[in-house]
């Protein structure tokens, strides 16, 4: 259970700023225990959404002002569909947070992002 426990906090860790590979962790956890595969998907899924949303919810922290960055604009145009590659690296952060600085509905976000990532950790586990 411990193990699972690391798994939620390094897929969460790993959503927001922190340079960590949580497909690594869940790869490492499905080696260990290949018989908990959907719990360890639905585990790492939960905590790295977690995680996009927090970065979602500091966005909502910063006051509004005009800004042309290209993860604003694919978001200004496109919407909560674009927050699904919030698992990208490198711009899957700055997705997060500029869905929330757009005050983008939280709910379609949430839907979008948790699909994004899930579909990540099940090519994960498919090749584990």
């Amino acid at each position: 259970m411990e193990q699972l426990a690391v798994l939620f906090a390094a897929s969460f860790a790993a959503a927001t700023l922190v340079p960590l590979p949580s497909e690594a962790a869940l790869f490492a956890y499905l080696q260990l225990h290949p018989e908990n595969r959907a719990l360890a998907v639905a585990v790492a899924t939960l905590g790295n959404t977690a995680g996009g949303m927090t970065s979602y919810m500091i966005g909502r922290l910063i006051p509004q002002r005009t800004l042309n960055v290209k993860a604003v604009e694919w978001l200004r145009r496109y919407g909560s569909p674009v927050s699904a590659l919030a698992w990208l690296p490198i711009v899957g952060d700055a997705l997060s947070v500029a869905a929330g600085w757009l005050r983008i509905n939280g709910i379609a976000v949430l839907a979008f992002m948790a699909a994004g990532r899930l579909a990540r950790y099940l090519a994960v586990a498919a090749v584990s």
